[in-house]
């Protein structure tokens, strides 16, 4: 039996599902299993279960396999990578070894020539094979060799030391950005203490210690992370802002630099941008079905502002970037002016500001007006000029894109009034007002259901989501939106909701965690909305205009993915305040 049959047979897809994945099985040349893992439609767990079955290979839990180093080192690291394999035991001149896929014949014959023993292959998960690759190998040393090398090393010269490529110190940078970007960290930061230095990563928008350095390290790291950034070795009175480019496992990594001074010495943070990752469809940003509707319309229109709003690190980039590259096309002109430029798209005009020799988002808007566009896209509105300009040119026939940052999109309006904009011109030219934040989505491997306490059903009661099939709207409005734990809306013969929660397991670090997703609220500026506003309303009083029309904010929105059993009560309540 194929193993598309078997996936059917077990009730984890469906017969059309399967035959949506075949025919992007065409086309992409992927393996049918990790089609449907990145569609959402089953697990990586899952997937191995069906493989153990169909092919008769014993599955291993690599988080509770030990490892020997001596027989990790059989097997180069750059072919572990390249077929993401880990040798777990070697025997009677057998060698055991982990793999995603042990019908991989060339792999198998790599490692048979690499370690002259014949190959036993057993089946683990993906995510569980790269964490071990990770773990158990370095660039050629262990961070704590490296350790030992730089506690013997007499730095005399930074600068000389932090630009020399076999110094340990070159290796340990190496080393901390590798790490990151394998462990999908969106940031680096290092922070100077007053006895020593800490490396921190942020994965899903937690920040955790990943080394502790010693003190006299500093200076010399903070020379080669500047040389690799392009900044000023010498400055260490004013902040800086810089920019590498890498390849990390065959992929092409962009990372912003940041340098703050403090009283213990520069503090620097690195944003890890993955440029192979691709820009995403407007369908994968997780808008509900509704919020999918009202922002796909609106991008449509020929003029007028949308607006993205919310803090920093909540994917307003990510979503203006999405609009974009469904509006670009050959009959268009975009033209973009962002701060910086983070990921190059063709055939979008893209302009990087630069404020040390006068070109800032309000000039840099004013001159491209002039080269005739027909979206235009400002990085920010962060004053007055950025956003009269911004106005003034939706009023003359361009569609305008931006961020900024504000709590909630009602009280965006507010912001804009603030700013000196007036409120006519607020209301004739702001189409559409998308906020957003990214909460945290359930663990696929560890998921369960567990019925919901007393205050996660007043919650959903209270926004009318306790009712049988709530959460089935956020479940069917994409292909990439499905459920990997079915959300039954009640427990049969007891009327208990279940919700989802992860359990906690090695492929999520124990968090019950894994990804992000966002939650949103799609404002659309209607005739009896922008009257209010002409008015110059206060936000309580549109706040309950839109509830009266059946606006759905945030918070709502969330619960509805915690139906969809996507994320839970407390990140979202953690994201989205629940007044």
């Amino acid at each position: 039996m194929r193993i598309g049959e078997l996936f059917v047979m077990n009730g984890l897809i469906t017969e059309e599902q399967l035959e949506q994945a075949l025919k992007q099985q065409v086309h992409t040349r992927k393996k049918l299993g990790e089609i449907l893992i990145d569609k959402g439609l089953i697990t990586e767990r899952q997937l191995v279960e069906v493989l153990e079955f169909q092919l008769g290979f014993p599955v291993v839990n690599m988080y509770e396999t030990a490892l020997d180093m001596n027989t990790v080192q059989l097997i180069p690291e750059a072919l572990a990578r390249k077929h993401c394999v880990i040798p777990i035991e070697r025997k009677n001149g057998k060698i055991k070894v982990a793999m995603v896929d042990p019908l991989n014949y060339d792999a198998i014959e790599e490692i048979r020539m690499a370690t002259n023993m014949s190959v036993q292959p057993v089946i683990a998960i993906r995510s569980e094979v790269e964490q071990a690759i990770t773990r158990n190998y370095g660039l050629k040393e262990s961070v704590e060799e490296l350790m030992v090398d730089l506690d013997k090393l007499e730095i005399k010269d930074e600068e000389q030391e932090a630009n020399d490529q076999g110094s340990p110190i070159v290796k340990l940078v190496n080393q901390i950005i590798q790490s990151a970007v394998q462990q999908k960290a969106s940031d680096i930061h290092v922070d100077p203490q007053e006895k020593q230095l800490i490396v921190k990563y942020r994965i899903d928008g937690v920040l955790r210690t990943e080394k502790a350095l010693p003190k006299h390290m500093q200076g010399v790291l903070t020379a080669r992370l500047k040389i690799i950034s392009k900044l000023n070795i010498a400055e260490r009175r004013l902040p800086q802002d810089g920019r590498i480019q890498m390849q990390v496992d065959n992929r092409r990594i962009d990372i912003r630099v940041s340098t703050l001074p403090t009283v213990h010495g520069e503090s620097i943070v690195l944003r890890i941008l993955d440029q192979s990752a691709g820009i995403k469809k407007i369908a994968e940003l997780g808008l509900s079905e509704a919020n999918l509707v009202k922002f796909d319309k609106m991008i449509q229109r020929p003029n007028g502002i949308i607006l993205i709003t919310g803090p920093t690190g909540s994917g307003k980039t990510s979503t203006l970037y999405s609009a974009l590259g469904q509006l670009n096309g050959d009959d268009v002109k975009i033209i973009t002016v962002e701060d910086p430029v983070e990921y190059r798209m063709a055939g979008v005009t893209q302009v990087q500001v630069n404020s040390q020799i006068g070109l800032t988002f309000a000039s840099g808007l004013r001159s491209i007006l002039r080269q005739d566009p027909n979206i235009v896209m400002v990085g920010e509105v962060r004053d007055a000029e950025t956003a009269e300009i911004a106005v003034r040119a939706s009023l003359t026939g361009h569609l305008v894109f931006s961020t900024i940052h504000t709590n909630s999109a009602v009280s965006t309006i507010s912001r804009l009034v603030d700013m000196g904009i007036d409120s006519y011109l607020i209301a004739s030219s702001v189409s559409c007002i998308v906020a957003q934040r990214l909460v945290r989505r359930v663990c696929r491997e560890c998921a369960q259901q567990v019925p919901a306490r007393e205050d996660e059903l007043q919650l959903l009661e209270t926004h009318g989501l306790a009712g049988a099939g709530a959460g089935e709207s956020w479940l069917a409005q994409t292909g990439t939106g499905g459920s990997f734990v079915r959300p039954p809306s009640v427990k049969p013969g007891e009327g208990t909701i279940l919700l989802t929660r992860g359990k906690g397991c090695g492929t999520c670090n124990k968090t019950g965690y894994r990804g992000r997703l966002a939650v949103h609220e799609v404002l659309v500026v209607d005739e009896p909305l922008r009257r209010l506003i002409v008015q110059n309303r206060p936000v309580n009083e549109l706040e309950q205009h839109l509830a009266q029309h059946g606006f759905r904010n945030m918070l709502h929105d969330g619960l509805l993915k915690v139906r969809g059993g996507h994320t839970t009560v407390e990140e979202v309540l953690k994201a989205v305040s629940d007044e």
